[in-house]
């Protein structure tokens, strides 16, 4: 299951946006605060608890800085996926910031899930506009 977020201008430099949320312990900015608990991260992972469901860790495995952080699950999340923040130089000295999920995932758990991620991927790509250095 593939899951691409909304495309947001950030006003910052996409070196900027990349150096912040390349710092995992930044990542729960990018979160909504009423639906995260039991928040714990480094700089290169992070693990929190969605609404009293499910713990989801990430870990980050690579990059291609300033343009694409790559993350994938952690030993605590319920299924495999790969999480990566792409990050697009503008003309105008500003940046393109957007995320793309790739799960593996049944066809149950897809019905399930495909909605709540959707929304949390577009939450998460539209904090990227409030980075500032």
């Amino acid at each position: 299951m593939k899951i691409e977020s909304e495309k947001v201008v950030v006003s910052d430099s996409r070196e900027v946006v990349f150096a912040y949320v390349s710092d995992m312990n930044n990542i729960i900015n990018l979160l909504p605060q009423d639906k995260v608990s039991e928040w714990k991260s480094t700089e290169n992972d992070c693990s929190f608890k969605v609404q009293n469901t499910a713990t989801i860790s990430l870990v980050k495995i690579g990059d291609e800085a300033p343009g694409k952080l790559f993350m994938e699950s952690g030993e605590k999340s319920p299924f495999p996926f790969t999480l990566t923040i792409y990050i697009d130089q503008t003309e105008d000295g500003k940046c393109e910031g957007y995320i793309v999920f790739d799960g593996k995932v049944n066809t149950f758990l897809k019905m399930m899930v495909e909605k709540p991620l959707t929304n949390l991927f577009n939450y998460m790509s539209n904090k990227l506009k409030e980075i500032h250095a």
